[in-house]
């Protein structure tokens, strides 16, 4: 039996939910007023004695259609100067994105991207720049940014710069997410060192325009902190635009859209296939949302990482006297314990049993932090990992932006660590530029579940989705398997764990057309499930050209993985890495995109490889702009499974507003894990205020 609040009627809980949520929405809005808060811009060298090159203007348009986004940036640079200058913009790399395309528009002349090896992309711009020629290079600088750089930016003249990239979106409970990066995470201790952010504003207009189409009913769609501004318009059921516009608007806050899906959805597995013609492989999308009835967990250890060292940024605002009044009686049978760290660790209170009097001294404890120094993360996760109950469920929830600079800091160690232990593991990423390589590391050692947490986020909705994870059973061992198809190069086929609401996609390729089997062995409270799909490759889809950029992005990121975890020497994983990045024309840590006029390509032998994929990618949008979602389920007559796919509604807090009470449970975990959180605000304000907050 669940348990819900006791001796209250149904309206004052349902008052409370909607106070604690006017309470974090007020919050985030005072944190995002008075924090320090770095924002992507044009960079300024420190010493540079020139008046700041301006952003005049500012433009997003993203396409969101069946499971991946398209985002398209354009934005207008001018040079007050009178001199010639470089311009060089930062840009926040988004999780999982693949940048494909770069046009500078400089006077009457236009120039045009393709990706080498970045040796060889910097010389040719260092030698263009060298001889006063336009000029342009799109580099990826780790975890951190893209560094576009543009030379010159003529004397009291404009240049306008274009990029896109690409992205794979999952639904988690029914709820999808996109996020445009804004906010500089201030986690680039090199870089700051040579530049600073000189333009956080676009003197003239931002505008942000989104088309979402979906080929299932879409409820609703929302912006969190633009609800006033944002126009949002309903064409279809799964149909919607939203359009964004400001003058003058700080580059320092992301962009979060949420869009919720109807209720009651089946479980499905669809499979978005692209095929050129049948002498070539083809590339498909697998994206399995499980219908899976996963039970609470009754009683649960839950064990808190808390990184307060200086990197860490204010991202969840204090919580009020009124939000520590919601927070009411546990399950008894629950424990909790809370461990930080900095340079060293500390267990701030010990395992406890979760009674009121134990989370009202957790609540004091939690409040009296003070975040300083280096950032130890491995020595946090060892502390934590100490001492276990073997006989009792275990989670254990890291809260950081992932910039280990001290102790050990090398991911194999991260990954043998955890993998030792029998834990579920959750990992929560603070803000743009965290560090997503090692939470990656960490997830693949424990099948752990990962998510990013901006400023701009619906921290409420946030919180709820996880909970469902955290006090859900899980499928353990999961694995996907394809027969037929002669599939190759495939993602997502790794043991796992399945946790609740949770959507898996799957890149692949593969060389025959026909009959194919797509089959998901797992446990479940240690019982053997199997779960099996049977669908046709086609012999030729030219929908979806996109889909081959994102495969070969997925298997970057596996490379990467193998590498961190040391399953695959650097040297190989970096020629793996370059050779993927120029054959998919992509911005690697290995590959960079220099952008040139046409004659110049031509001079210098540089194949149009990316010219060409651009053309077919255009091609596809074009005829896709024109039509509806398609339904890709191929499971539709045979369902994979009996049960719907699980589902937050408006009434369990996600999206604001609604009716229907929380259960106290709900709100005490979600309560004590902001608590635990927003010790990061308190104790940053209270280190700036004293001088001694340190990177």
């Amino acid at each position: 039996m669940k348990t819900t609040i006791k001796n209250l009627s149904l309206a004052r809980p349902l008052r409370w939910a909607t106070f604690l949520m006017a309470m974090l929405s007020m919050l985030l809005s005072l944190a995002v007023l008075t924090g320090t808060l770095r924002a992507a811009g044009t960079l300024t060298p420190l010493s540079s004695v020139n008046a700041r090159i301006q952003i005049r203007e500012h433009q997003v348009n993203v396409t969101i259609n069946n499971g991946f986004a398209q985002t398209e940036v354009l934005q207008t640079f001018f040079n007050p100067n009178g001199a010639d200058l470089e311009a060089i913009y930062a840009f926040p790399v988004p999780k999982s994105a693949s940048l494909s395309e770069v046009t500078i528009q400089t006077g009457e002349k236009t120039l045009h991207g393709e990706v080498l090896r970045k040796a060889d992309a910097e010389k040719i711009y260092g030698e263009e720049k060298a001889k006063g020629n336009d000029a342009g290079l799109a580099s990826k600088n780790g975890y951190q940014n893209y560094e576009f750089r543009v030379s010159p930016v003529r004397a009291n003249a404009e240049v306008h710069l274009r990029f896109v990239y690409y992205q794979s979106l999952e639904i988690d409970t029914g709820v999808g997410r996109y996020l445009y990066p804004l906010e500089e995470g201030g986690t680039d201790d090199i870089a700051s060192s040579f530049w600073q952010p000189a333009n956080a504003q676009v003197e003239g207009r931002l505008s942000i325009n989104v088309e979402l189409k979906s080929a299932w009913p879409v409820e609703d769609l929302r912006s969190p902190g633009n609800e006033a501004a944002a126009n949002i318009q309903k064409l279809d059921t799964g149909h919607w635009k939203l359009t964004l516009e400001r003058d003058r608007a700080q580059l320092a806050q992301d962009f979060v859209l949420y869009y919720r899906l109807a209720a009651d959805l089946p479980g499905r597995v669809e499979v978005i296939p692209y095929r050129a013609s049948p002498d070539k492989p083809g590339t498909f999308m697998a994206v399995v949302t499980p219908g899976l009835d996963l039970q609470p967990i009754s009683s649960s250890d839950y064990i808190f990482v808390l990184d307060i060292s200086g990197s860490m940024q204010g991202k969840l605002a204090t919580l009020a006297n009124g939000i520590v009044k919601v927070l009411g009686q546990m399950n008894p049978g629950d424990r909790f314990r809370i461990i930080t760290f900095n340079q060293g660790s500390r267990e701030v209170f010990p395992l406890t049993a979760a009674t009121p009097e134990n989370v009202t001294r957790a609540i004091e404890v939690v409040q009296s932090l003070h975040a300083n120094g280096s950032t130890n993360i491995y020595s946090g996760l060892k502390l934590a990992l100490n001492s276990l109950d073997a006989d009792r469920a275990t989670s254990i929830i890291l809260v950081t932006d992932g910039v280990t600079n001290e102790g050990i800091v090398d991911p194999r160690a991260f990954y043998s660590l955890l993998k030792k232990n029998d834990v579920r593991f959750f990992g929560f990423l603070m803000g743009s530029s965290a560090n997503w390589p090692l939470m990656r590391v960490m997830g693949e050692a424990t099948g752990g579940f990962y998510a990013g947490v901006s400023n701009a986020d619906d921290i409420v909705g946030q919180i709820l989705l996880a909970k469902s994870k955290v006090t859900h059973e899980s499928l353990h061992h999961a694995t996907f398997k394809f027969s037929g198809g002669a599939t190759s190069g495939l993602t997502g086929d790794l043991p796992q764990k399945i946790y609740r609401g949770q959507q898996l996609v799957i890149f692949g390729r593969y060389n025959k057309a026909g009959p194919a089997t797509l089959t998901l062995n797992a446990k479940l409270t240690g019982e053997d499930k199997t779960y099996t799909t049977k669908f046709n490759f086609p012999e030729v889809d030219t929908d979806n050209p996109e889909l081959e950029r994102l495969w070969a992005l997925a298997q970057i990121e596996q490379i990467e993985l193998l590498e961190n975890i040391g399953q695959m020497p650097p040297s190989e994983s970096k020629d793996a890495i370059a050779d993927l990045g120029v054959m998919y024309q992509l911005v690697t840590d290995h590959t960079s995109m220099v952008v040139l006029d046409d004659a110049t390509h031509a001079a210098r032998g540089i194949e149009r490889n990316n010219q060409k994929r651009i053309a077919l990618e255009r091609a596809a949008q074009s005829v896709r702009a024109q039509q509806p979602a398609k339904n890709y389920q191929v499971d539709a007559q045979q369902p994979t499974y009996s049960a719907p796919a699980p589902h937050v509604s408006r009434s369990r807090g996600f999206g604001g507003g609604g009716g229907g009470a929380l259960e106290f449970r709900d709100v005490a975990l979600m309560a004590l894990f902001m608590l635990v959180v927003s010790a990061v605000g308190i104790s940053r304000r209270k280190a700036r205020k004293a001088g001694n907050l340190k990177q």
